[in-house]
């Protein structure tokens, strides 16, 4: 049971709710389309990540492979404990020493896993960028925003202060001349963008940049965000666990569950068509609050601990057939003629009479 509704009655709802936002996107072309260059500008190769002092040999992210090209926008989807930000920290460098990665990050060609630390600090800040979640905590409370963004500006930016602020929409004199406390959440939120934009970077990554605002302030933020990469033409990874949000957003979409990659594509095809159990359970979630239900629909059960993954399709414990891949890893299916792709098990394709 899910509440008062049985798990029969919830999905004869979601498939409903599915099938109706399907015709809306096909009568629709209000998703971002990316027509530039596909070479990527950052490639993610078989990306393994474990904390060996912490959980074993367990991968906390396990196989994550995507790419993003130059002036592309991808979300990073899923709830939290998917390993969503963690996947972005390592792009950045940022993990503890105590972490051991595995595969290849490929940014412009060069392996960041491969560069030593003067090397990848050069490129950190200047190259890649990165907007955190929580705009207050990441701001000096005892400092004036001139003189943090001065400390910016003055090891090699490419913009002066007054030109960042008024860049992301903010009365430069007023802000300058502020504490981080006397601004809002929002104020803030662009305050951080302009600090990341400081050296022009080419890729920016933006973890949960929304989490603490008002809906309304997400949207301005994120409106903001699309308006200052087709300005200044970097690309950017979007990290979020509100796939509505994120949708209004990004090209192309990847979705990740306990580490793992269950769906890639488009953002029009993911919304056309979405084949992972666990995606259609995130759009059933956005789909029954926009309806306003009284009841939202839930993907049965919480995303696991690290100590309770399964060995192979992690997803499978939630799903529909939960004795089926517990030991098999699933592998990303692609749909001929599309940049679509999401992942099964063998087994679970022949529970469900697909082809493999």
């Amino acid at each position: 049971m899910l509440g008062h509704t049985t798990r029969e009655e919830a999905n004869a709802s979601l498939l409903a709710s599915l099938a109706a936002l399907s015709t809306s996107e096909n009568n629709s072309n209000n998703r971002l389309i990316f027509d530039g260059n596909p070479t990527p500008l950052l490639e993610v190769r078989d990306l393994k990540i474990s904390f060996p002092n912490a959980h074993g040999d367990i991968n906390i992210v396990d196989g994550v492979n995507f790419t993003v090209a130059p002036g592309q926008t991808m979300g990073l989807v899923g709830e939290s404990g998917c390993g969503k930000s963690i996947t972005a920290m390592s792009i950045m460098g940022l993990l503890p020493p105590t972490a051991k990665i595995e595969g290849e990050i490929l940014f412009d060609g060069k392996n960041l896993l491969d560069l030593k630390p003067d090397e990848l600090n050069a490129l950190r800040g200047h190259e890649i960028a990165m907007i955190y979640q929580d705009a207050l905590s990441s701001l000096n409370p005892s400092m004036l925003i001139s003189a943090q963004m001065k400390q910016l500006t003055r090891r090699g930016g490419k913009r002066s202060a007054e030109e960042l602020l008024e860049l992301v929409g903010l009365d430069p004199k007023r802000t300058l001349q502020s504490y981080p406390h006397e601004l809002s959440g929002g104020q803030r939120q662009r305050v951080l963008i302009a600090m990341a934009l400081t050296r022009n970077p080419r890729l920016l990554i933006a973890d949960e940049p929304t989490t603490a605002l008002d809906v309304t302030v997400q949207q301005q933020v994120v409106d903001l965000l699309n308006e200052l990469r087709e300005k200044l033409g970097f690309a950017m990874i979007f990290v979020s666990h509100d796939l509505a949000l994120v949708a209004r957003l990004v090209h192309k979409l990847t979705v990740m569950y306990a580490g793992q990659v269950v769906e890639q594509g488009t953002t029009r095809e993911i919304l056309i068509d979405p084949r992972h159990e666990y995606t259609r359970g995130l759009l059933g979630s956005v789909l029954s609050i926009e309806a306003g239900v009284d009841r939202l629909y839930q993907v049965p059960g919480t995303v696991p601990s690290p100590k309770e993954f399964v060995a192979g399709d992690r997803f499978a414990p939630r799903s529909e057939f939960p004795e089926l891949g517990l030991d098999q890893k699933p592998v990303l299916r692609p749909i001929t003629g599309t940049e679509h792709a999401y992942a099964a098990t063998d087994e679970l394709l022949a529970a469900k009479g697909e082809q493999r």
